[in-house]
This record gives structure tokens, sequence and C-alpha cells, in this order.
């Protein structure tokens, strides 16, 4: 059974070894990252299960690096912070973040934490395990796509593009936030490796790949995957 992976962010080097070995006592794999802009490459180069994350990092303050992951990530995010007022909890909240945790804080609490934000991530996953727009369906657990009960060939790229879509369907996902999940934080800013692949999947599960009715360009964003047949003007 593969372990449950734990990305912690925190400049703290004490902190960092502190939960690295409870952590990994309690069969976690853990990975670290001293700051914010570390954390999200390994957020976005690892996938972990789960991110506990300290506000006060030396680059940049945690709710930005809680809103950066929330523009191509639903994975949970548990924050440690020394601020402990109701204005701050909110803001992170708002942000994105699951839960929050004031420091010091007891072990025995921050796993417990961690045990419900990753039960919550399982519910919230095995509901979305099929996606159906029109006569397309989208099994992210098998990986199959069909149209009209047909199944579509897709490459591995076409395939993770088409479900990281699908699994935030209805939800407008910015250009940088895809090709971050797609192709990794180096090629974030490559905006024609997105629009070719766009035109590939149109090309394969459009009616009309000119007037597309599920994968929606939003000019200037990004793109959506829309459940419902979409008519543009």
């Amino acid at each position: 059974m593969t372990p449950i992976h734990i990305l912690v962010i925190d400049d703290e080097p004490q902190m960092l070894r502190a939960l690295r070995t409870i952590l990994s006592e309690k069969r976690f794999r853990v990975s670290t990252a001293a700051c914010g802009e570390d954390g999200l490459a390994l957020a976005a180069a690892e996938q972990p299960d789960l991110i506990i994350l300290d506000m006060g990092l030396p680059d940049m303050d945690g709710l930005e690096v809680c809103a950066r992951l929330r523009e191509w990530s639903a994975v949970p995010i548990i924050v440690l912070s020394v601020r402990d007022s109701e204005r701050d909890k909110v803001a992170a909240l708002d942000k994105g973040a699951d839960d929050y945790l004031t420091k010091p804080f007891g072990i025995e609490e921050l796993l417990a934490r961690i045990r419900v934000a990753l039960r919550h991530a399982a519910q919230a996953g095995g509901k979305e395990a099929i996606v159906k727009a029109g006569d397309i369906v989208i099994d992210l657990a098998r990986h199959v796509v069909t149209r009209a009960g047909v199944e579509v060939k897709l490459t591995a790229t076409e395939y993770k593009l088409l479900a990281y879509l699908a699994a935030n369907a209805d939800r407008v996902l910015t250009h940088r936030a895809i090709l971050t999940h797609v192709w990794g934080p180096a090629e974030a800013d490559q905006v024609e490796y997105l629009r070719v692949y766009m035109r590939q999947l149109r090309r394969k599960l459009e009616p009309d790949p000119s007037r597309p009715q599920f994968l929606i360009n939003e000019p200037g964003i990004g793109y959506r995957f829309v459940t419902q047949p979409n008519t543009p003007a």
C-alpha cells in the first residue's frame, strides 16, 4: 500500500525536523520545503495527499501560497501559525485552507486534523470519479474516456489535461494553473503548449471543434470544461 504523502512547508528547521520525525513514525511519507516557492514547486511535482503550511514564510505569506495552490489543486491544506486571531483564521480559510491550527499545538490534535482532512478529501474524490458531459463520459478512476459509448484514444498528456479540467468541471482554470499541473512549474508560461493540446482534444471530443460546446476558452484567463452543452454566441 502506498503511504500517504504529506508536504510540510515551514521555515523553522526545528519544526521541519520534528514534523518529519513524528509523521514518519506514523507511516506517512514526508517532504519538506522552507519557503513558499519551493513548496509550490514540490506540490506541483510530487502531488502530495496533504499539505501542512506555515503562514510566516521568508519569501511570501502563507495566504499567497494557499491562493496559488487553489488555482490548480484541491489538496487538503492545514495551516499552522502563531497568529491566533479570528481575522487571520478566516483569511486563511477564505484563501482555500481546510483547517487552521495555532502554534504551539499538540501532536495528537494535529494527527486528528490530518485524519479528518484526508477523510473529507477521499469522500469528495469518490463523488467525482465519473464526469459526464453530453455523450462524453470520463472515468477518472479507470482513466477511460468514451464518446457515445466508444472509447476515445488519448495520449498521456491529453488525458492528464482533460482529467484536470474534468475534475474541476464548470470552474474556470487559469492558463498558469493548467500548465503547472500538466507540464510542471517550469512550463507555466508556455501557453502555446496548452492551445495545441486543446485543439487536439476538441478534434477528438467536440461535435464541431470550431464551435466547442464542452472545452470552453475564457479569453485572457484560461479554460473550463462544462458539463452541460454550451453553444457559443
